[in-house]
Parts: C-alpha cells; sequence; structure tokens
C-alpha cells in the first residue's frame, strides 16, 4: 500500500483484508441470532456489491445514496460504491420523506438503497433522479426500477482491486441537518477523510484487540469516521446494536472495550438515575460523595481520606455502572454536541473513561479532543495533529486543514460565506484558547441578546435544564425581550412547580439568566412534526413559528412565572 497521505477511503479496507483476512471484523444480530463476519467474508461481499453496482452501469463521479440503519449491508454498499469511485450520499433513516426527496434532487443519485421497502411509496412521486431503487427487506409490487437486495445481488463477487479515486476526488455529500432551513450538501474528499482518520488515531489508540457497539447512526460524519473508517484502520470489531430501545441490553452482553457516544446517551443515564436516588434519600448522599471524591481523585485535589474511601466507593457505587456498560470499557469518546459541565463531574468522576471531542461535518469531522493522560473535560481539548485553530476578533473558532471540505454542493455562496481567501473555515462558535486547549463558550448566531444587552447562550441553558429529568426537551427564548423563556415538553403540568425546578438548574448562571416565563406543549418534538433535525437538534425557528401564539401569550402574562398557568 502507499503512504497514507496517497489513501483513498478503499484503501483502508484493502490494507485491513490484506493484513487480518481472517480476524473478528463485523457481528450482527441475524435470524434470531449474533452472526459475525472476518474480514475475508466481509471483502467476498463488497465484492458482490461491485458487480452489481457495475451491472447498472454506474459512472465514476455518479452519486448513488444509502437510507439503511447501521449493519454490514450499510458497509458493504459503502465500501463498493468508493472502489468504483462513486459518490455516496447517506440519508438519515429516521429523517422525513420530503427532506430525503429534496437531497436525492439536489444530489443527482442515480440509485437508492433503502432498508425496508415502505419508503420507497413516500418518495416515489417527489425524487427526479433515481433509476434504480434497491431494498432489503419487507414486501412491494413489482415495479420496473425496484429491485430486493437478493435479487439484485450476483452470486460471484469480482476481486476487489484497488479504487482509481484520487485523494482529492469527492467521495461523499453529507447533507447537514438543516435547523435553520433547507439542508447543505458538504463535499468531502477522500483525502479529507482519510486525513481524520488517521490524525484521529494519533489522538487515540485503537487496536485490534478493541470492539466497538455501534449505535449512532453512519449517516453522520461522527460514527462514519470515528467508529466506521477509524475501526477499519485499526482492524477493530464492530458489532451493531439492534436498537436504541436494545442498546443497555446489548452493551452489557457485548462488553465493548470502546463507545463512541453523543451526551444525549448520558443524560438519558443520568435522568433514571436520579428517579432511583431521590433527593435526600441514603442512597442519593452515598452515590454524591462516590462523586465528590472520584472527581477529586480526577483533577489531582484528593486528600488522604479521599485516597482511603475511594475503593470502598468504588465497589458500593462505581461498579454497578461499569457492570452496566459491559466492565470493559477503556475509553468512550463523546461528540456530536456539547458535553454538560455536571454530566462530566458525574461520569467522569465515576471513573469513566470519557474523552469530548469537537468537529463539523464540515470538517471530517473531528478537529479536536481531549486526550488519554491529557484530559480537560470541561475544554474540547487540542487540535488534531495537521490542524490548525485560532479564533478571529469576535471570539469565533476558525479552522483550517486537509480535513476542510471542498463546499457546499450546488452552493457556491454557502461556500463562500463558510471558508474565507485564506481556507480558514468558520466554524459558527465562540471560543477561547488556552494553552492549545480549546473551550467552546456559545454559538454564533445563537446567542440571545436580552433588551437590557445581556447576551445568553440558550445551548447552554437547556443543557442545564435538561439535567432535571422532569423535563423531556426544552429551548430557551428571549431575544429583544425583558427576560428569559422557556417552551418545553415535560413529566409535569405544573408551570410553578416547572419553572422552580429550571431555576434551580440554572443556580450556576449570571442572575440575568433566569426562567421568568414557561409554556409546556402538549406533544413531544419529533423529526416527523418537523421540529427536530435528523441528529436531533432543535429546529428553533419552526418551533418559534409553530408555538408563536403559545410565546405570544405566555410573555402576555405575569412577569414571573411561578403563578402563571397556560
Amino acid at each position: 500500500m502507499r503512504f497514507p497521505h496517497d489513501f483513498n477511503l478503499f484503501d483502508l479496507l484493502l490494507g485491513r483484508v490484506h493484513e487480518t483476512p481472517h480476524g473478528p471484523a463485523y457481528r450482527q444480530f441475524v435470524d434470531g441470532a449474533w452472526r459475525d463476519w472476518t474480514w475475508s467474508e466481509v471483502a467476498r461481499e463488497i465484492g458482490r456489491y461491485v458487480a452489481a453496482l457495475r451491472a447498472e452501469g454506474m459512472k465514476r463521479g455518479d452519486r448513488v445514496a444509502i437510507c439503511v440503519r447501521n449493519r454490514v449491508e450499510w458497509v458493504c454498499f459503502d465500501q463498493a460504491a468508493l472502489a468504483l469511485d462513486l459518490v455516496v450520499v447517506p440519508l438519515y433513516f429516521d429523517d422525513r420523506a420530503d427532506n430525503m426527496a429534496f437531497c436525492l434532487n439536489d444530489a443527482g443519485a442515480r440509485l437508492l438503497f433503502i432498508q425496508d421497502a415502505d419508503q420507497w411509496p413516500a418518495l416515489r412521486e417527489q425524487v427526479k433522479t433515481i433509476e434504480r431503487v434497491v431494498y432489503l427487506g419487507g414486501e412491494m409490487a413489482p415495479e420496473p426500477k425496484v429491485r430486493e437486495i437478493a435479487e439484485w445481488l450476483p452470486e460471484k463477487p469480482e476481486v476487489l482491486e484497488r479504487s482509481a479515486a484520487r485523494p482529492e476526488e469527492l467521495a461523499t455529500i453529507v447533507y447537514t441537518s438543516g435547523t435553520t432551513g433547507r439542508p447543505k450538501g458538504v463535499m468531502l474528499s477522500h483525502r479529507n477523510i482519510v486525513s481524520n482518520v488517521m490524525a484521529s488515531l494519533e489522538a487515540i489508540t485503537i487496536t485490534s484487540t478493541d470492539l466497538l457497539v455501534s449505535f449512532l447512526p453512519l449517516s453522520h460524519m461522527f460514527e462514519r469516521t470515528c467508529g466506521y473508517y477509524a475501526i477499519v484502520r485499526a482492524g477493530a470489531q464492530t458489532v451493531f446494536a439492534r436498537s436504541i430501545l436494545q442498546l443497555g441490553e446489548d452493551i452489557a452482553v457485548q462488553r465493548p472495550t470502546i463507545l463512541i457516544a453523543v451526551p444525549r446517551i448520558f443524560e438519558r443515564i443520568w435522568g433514571r438515575m436520579q428517579e432511583q436516588m431521590p433527593e435526600g434519600s441514603p442512597k442519593r448522599r452515598l452515590f454524591d460523595k462516590a462523586v465528590s471524591v472520584g472527581w477529586r481523585r480526577f483533577v489531582g485535589e484528593a486528600s488522604i481520606g479521599d485516597r482511603l474511601l475511594w475503593p470502598a466507593l468504588k465497589a458500593l457505587v462505581a461498579r454497578k455502572l461499569y457492570r452496566r456498560l459491559g466492565g470493559r470499557l477503556h475509553l468512550v469518546v463523546v461528540g456530536g454536541a456539547a458535553f454538560p459541565p455536571q454530566l462530566a463531574r458525574v461520569f467522569v468522576g465515576l471513573g469513566l473513561p470519557i474523552i469530548q471531542g469537537y468537529g463539523l461535518t464540515e470538517t471530517a469531522p473531528v478537529l479536536a479532543a481531549n486526550r488519554v493522560g491529557d484530559n480537560d473535560p470541561m475544554s474540547i481539548g487540542r487540535a488534531l495533529e495537521g490542524i490548525e485553530l485560532r479564533c478571529d476578533e469576535n471570539g469565533e473558532l476558525l479552522a483550517r486543514g486537509p480535513n476542510i471540505m471542498l463546499g457546499y454542493w450546488n452552493n457556491p455562496d454557502a461556500t463562500k460565506a463558510a471558508i474565507d481567501s485564506e481556507g480558514w473555515l468558520h466554524t459558527g462558535d465562540i471560543a477561547r484558547i488556552c494553552d492549545g486547549r480549546v473551550f467552546i463558550t456559545g454559538r454564533l448566531k445563537e446567542i440571545i441578546v436580552l433588551s437590557n444587552g445581556e447576551k445568553v447562550p440558550p445551548a447552554d441553558a437547556e443543557h442545564a435544564i435538561l439535567q432535571d429529568p422532569v423535563f423531556e426537551q426544552a429551548m430557551v427564548l428571549g431575544e429583544g425581550r425583558a427576560r428569559l423563556g422557556l417552551l418545553c415538553v415535560a413529566a409535569s403540568d405544573n408551570l410553578a412547580e416547572l419553572c422552580a425546578r429550571a431555576n434551580r438548574q440554572l443556580h450556576d448562571f449570571p442572575g440575568y439568566a433566569r426562567i421568568c416565563h414557561i409554556a409546556r406543549t402538549p406533544e413531544p418534538w419529533t423529526v416527523e412534526n418537523g421540529l427536530l433535525t435528523p441528529t436531533l437538534k432543535l429546529k428553533r425557528k419552526e418551533l418559534s413559528a409553530r408555538y408563536a401564539e403559545t410565546i405570544e401569550d405566555m410573555y402576555r402574562r405575569s412577569k414571573t412565572c411561578k403563578s402563571e398557568e397556560l
């Protein structure tokens, strides 16, 4: 194989098959039992997909789309497309049909690989460029352009050969989640992603003895780079979780050594833990003691008493959490969203090996990460090798390096707005850099400016409020108003109680960052009803529009929410 700077993405797979052909590659639940694949077995399957795609007459640079849950078939389709120098367009499985159709039409995709037959009817009349649809399961009435996977794949595989793709060529178009409008297609080259894989593996150690449980969607670059391509490069084994609902059981049974996760997973765990340990109960006091002692140990401030007490606290409190997560974890990489300080203190204090990183789809995606032995959970760590980070005069974090996207597909104006003439990508995040360590302090475009000029980053306040399990979803409001308001989905309908609980969570915030108006919506915010992006981010504009009357009514009522009822 050539030196890494000359790699294309398919080289990672070929190199792995050559180095450890009989090593464990993937595990998946099939027909009621777990099944394992070696790297050579995966290569054979990929060869069948290559033959099938070639039979469709695909040309270099053609776009092919995939809308399938994490599984071996996702990998096979992706790798076959890369082998033929096609451009992969991943779609979020749970996205709305109109969003999917927009992405397919915008990319000009010729072929669509879906999981369920019943996904196609909702798309049929909306997509214009699809010539072939392949589906994994379900039943569909005969249709000329539609094939079931078993019918589409030939029995005889092609022998895998090195792809002709050059490092600078387009490998994938990944559509951003569109919090403020239609999704934009991020163009990432082979070099963008390969360089990020190599730099990520310099920052964290993964070996062929590791096992990862994969559950974040492969359509997201965080999972795709860190939980897929980097794992291929390292030669570790991946277990595809059966579902989010069964994730806890799968982790406990499969006993991973590595997890790639988002903060929301730990928010849910923390919420359930709080329900089982009411404030003031003996169990909660013991738990809080374990967290406090563990955190002091982590930051190097443990007293002699702390060091003597920790073995007992570990056995009584922390070990239960370890067992729940399989008992073998040596690395948990958290990204995709800010990791709230309170969560970091709890889980790092209990000894979980959590490393927070940071990046964007536009950066393939990792820009910075903490390292084992150099870990400050309150920061996003230091820049990866080969990546430059700096803050401009407004405090916005700028990035430059080999992982910066080629631009936005069919959108030169947006590309020009994102990447300046010197090649710096404007992240939109406000940061400070201290001795090379980066701290994100807010969003450039998501800062609430109250009528008195005080500024509040809503995401930070929302993260804090959501630490209380009574709140299921929360959006902080107040732009141009005298006081902050809160729109929420909550388990209680007592607004005065909700307001008090929200403000208890904001006790570390400045005095002006207090909730004075509150409203509760009757239905949860979902991807299906258009109020969340496929990556579960709030669509603030849509939420504000959908509940405009509720919000105005909330602000027309009393100055505080203590007695307010809507």
